[in-house]
Parts: structure tokens; sequence; C-alpha cells
């Protein structure tokens, strides 16, 4: 049998469902927990509303095209769901269901008075012109009406999608709701129209918080801190590129990053700024001056002290998940490992930040956002900032102390079943608290 082929049978026995990972790993979580009401777990699991739309677009050929939608708003125990927009070819149900709970349990574990919502259109936004992705956003949130708005459910920018995105959200909204503080209704928009000072690099910050405070916490066989730790980041879009900076600010040295095209190393460390402006001329980040080109494989498989994934979903899988030499991972992406990855690389010590904790900043500084519009404000960059760092650091610091005592009950525990653990029976308390209705 070929090493391919070999890897696509691999693949293809493990469960990738988006909404069975969760499942399965909101379960582990779960059997953590003394006491949940019979059937609130499952009640919690659902979501609370699905929308799907379809809807035509002319082209700029002349020629109309249909595209499909999603809105899934999972939980509102809390407040209006809150989530991003996606654009892209392989945008599922299933996907954004799956995206939407994750969302919840996210904004519970950094209190952020938030549901879990996610949306999307099945597009592929590289080969669309401007004016039709213009237009595709503003049908589909016409398509959506009042399944949206500032206090019923708040989108924001996810793969694909941008502060220009987000703009049009707005606009669109705001004409079809004349008379009223509109700003609210979206998240992640440019400055001039509410947007937040620190919520283009949020998620990349929120990343780098969480690693500072989880090493401060609990330092590993030689990693106690970011200085001078060599960094791999897999994905150099809006997140990975962000971090790559930013580690490299805080003394970091990051030795590889890649994108969709493929990976560049400099063991010496690359300059993020550097690499950022290549990839503005070319393209790619494939073919630096000075740097060896690696497939994405070879990135995964690098010796280093921190990987962050920050591209998409289960990248690290059971045919892989053995050749990681990492010490620590940290989920800047939604969903990079699977089970069965977190379970191999658990038996290797190899201990993983989840992504409901590491890439919380992007929803934290969305709500701050959303405070600063409702109360027709702008904060300055350092009271951002601050507030982000400290509401990163007191979610450490609750995963930490729930993972520190599940270790002594349960050997395998691990970051992600205490932070789910913690998120699940916060909601769970919120949701008892209220009652039930009627």
């Amino acid at each position: 049998m070929s090493e391919s082929n070999s890897v696509v049978d691999a693949v293809e026995t493990e469960d990738l469902d988006p909404l069975h990972i969760l499942r399965a790993q909101v379960d582990r979580a779960v059997s953590t927990l003394e006491y949940l009401p019979r059937g609130l777990i499952d009640h919690l699991r659902l979501p609370r509303r699905t929308v799907i739309v379809t809807f035509p677009v002319e082209m700029e050929d002349g020629s109309v095209r249909s595209f499909r939608g999603y809105r899934v708003l999972h939980n509102r125990t809390q407040g209006p769901g809150k989530g991003g927009i996606r654009f892209h070819p392989e945008v599922t149900l299933e996907e954004v269901s799956a995206l939407a709970a994750l969302m919840t349990w996210k904004c519970t574990l950094v209190q952020v008075p938030f549901g879990g919502a996610k949306g999307g259109v099945v597009c592929d936004a590289k080969t669309l012109g401007e004016a039709e992705l213009r237009h595709i956003t503003r049908r589909y949130i016409t398509e959506l009406g009042e399944n949206i708005g500032p206090h019923t459910d708040i989108p924001a920018p996810d793969m694909y999608t941008d502060e220009r995105t987000m703009a049009w959200v707005y606009d669109t909204y705001d004409v079809l709701h004349p008379g009223r503080n509109n700003r609210p209704v979206v998240t992640g928009k440019p400055l001039d129209l509410g947007g937040s000072l620190g919520r283009r690099e949020a998620t990349s910050r929120g990343c780098l918080f969480v690693v500072e405070r989880f090493l401060e916490l609990s330092p590993l066989p030689g990693l106690a801190s970011v200085q001078g730790a060599k960094v791999v980041v897999q994905g150099f879009g809006q997140v990975g590129s962000g971090v790559a900076k930013l580690f490299h600010e805080a003394g970091a040295r990051i030795i590889a990053v890649s994108d969709s095209q493929g990976a560049i190393l400099h063991e010496d460390g690359l300059d993020p700024g550097a690499v950022a402006a290549y990839k503005a001329e070319h393209g790619t980040v494939v073919g630096l001056p000075e740097t060896r080109s690696l497939t994405n494989a070879d990135l995964l498989a690098l010796e280093c002290d921190i990987l962050v994934p920050a591209a998409g979903g289960q990248q690290i899988r059971r045919d892989n998940a053995e050749s990681v030499r990492a010490k620590l991972i940290a989920e800047a992406a939604n969903g990079p490992l699977t089970p069965a990855a977190d379970e191999l690389l658990r038996a290797r010590g190899v201990e993983v930040l989840p992504d409901i904790l590491v890439n919380a900043g992007g929803v934290t500084v969305s709500y701050f956002e959303w405070v600063q519009n409702t109360q027709n404000e702008q904060w300055d960059l350092e009271t951002v900032n601050a507030k982000l760092r400290r509401k990163m650091n007191q979610a450490v610091d609750v995963v930490v102390e729930r993972w520190r005592r599940l270790q002594g009950e349960m050997p395998t525990a691990d970051p992600r079943v205490a932070a789910l653990a913690v998120a699940i029976e916060r909601l769970t308390r919120i949701t008892l608290e209220r009652g039930i209705w009627p």
C-alpha cells in the first residue's frame, strides 16, 4: 500500500463530522460534572433556531447565480447570539451548527453575555469581484431579516469576510431599520462606522495572552515563557499573521509559517513584517528569500516549543498527530484537532490549549465594540487591551484551577475537558437560575 493511500484510509476511519466531534468533546466534559438535571444537557446541545436561505445574484458577466446561506442561533440564555459570517465553498449546515455551539461555550467560558451563533454563504470569495461580494452580502442580510439585530443575533467577520463585509452588513441593516442606533448590529466594523480599536488583532492578541498566562501558571519542561520560544504558525491569514507578529514582539522566535500554498522555514527566525510584505506582493509566503519551502505536513512535524494552528479545522488528526513534535499547541483556529489527535498527543505529554479559550479574544473585543456602540463611546487602545488581558487571564485561571482539580480524579484530564466543564457548568447554572419557561 502506498503512503498516500494509507493516509487516506486513516482519515476515512476517523469520524470527522464537526457535530460528532463536538458531541464527543462535550460528553467527556459532562462525565466530570457531579450533577446535571436529566435531559438538560440534551437541550443545551440543540440549536435554538436554524435559518436556511437561497437567493439570486446578478454577476458581473450578466449571468444570474443562486447562493445558499445559513444562520444558526445556538443559545440565547445569556444574551443575544454572537458569531461570525464566513464565505467559503465548503460551508455546510453541520459545520455552522457545530461552530455556533462552540461559540456558546466560548462566550460562557470568558463570561461574555452572549450566546453562540454562526452564519455562512456557500461561495468562493477568492473568485468573486467586490461588487459580487457586496451583492451577496446585502441579499444574505436582507433574507435573514429580523433574525439578526443588536439584541437578537450579532454577526462578525469570519473566514473570507472582513471589515468591508461588516460595513455592508451594517449599511444593509441600517437602511432597513431607519431612525435607530444600529451600530451594535454587527461587530468587526471599520473604525469610521463604530468599530473598536484592537478588534482586528483581538483573536491573535488573546492567543498570546492565554499562552503567556498558562506558562506563568503551568510552565512546561524547557518552556517557561514565550520569551525565546520556537514558534510555528499554521496559517498566515488575519489571525495567523497577527499571532506571528505579536509573539515575535513578545520575544518568541517564529521559525515557520504557512498558507494555502505551502510553508516556509527559517531556523534563526522569520521577520513577520517581511513575510506579510512578501505575501501582499506575491500572494503567498512561499518563495520568501533565505527561507526553505516545506509542505503543510512538514510544517506540522517541525520540532518546536509552541505550535499555533490558525488555519482551518481538523488539521491534526489520527493520521498525523504522532508526527507533531511541539511541547504546547494553542488552537487559534476553531476545531483544528480531532478527539483522536487529542488522545494521541495527551499520551505523549503534549499539552493542548483549546479553541474556546485560545481564540476567545475575538468575541471578547467584539463584546467591547458592542458595549461602545450601545453607549455611543469609543475606548482607547490601551483600555481595550487591558480589559482583554484581564478577561483572558481570568479565563485561564479558572481553566487551570479546574484542570488541576480534575487530574486527581481523572488522570487523562486536559485543558479542553476542563474548559468545557467550566462552560457547561456555568450555562447549566444560569439556565436553572432563570427557570425553564413557562
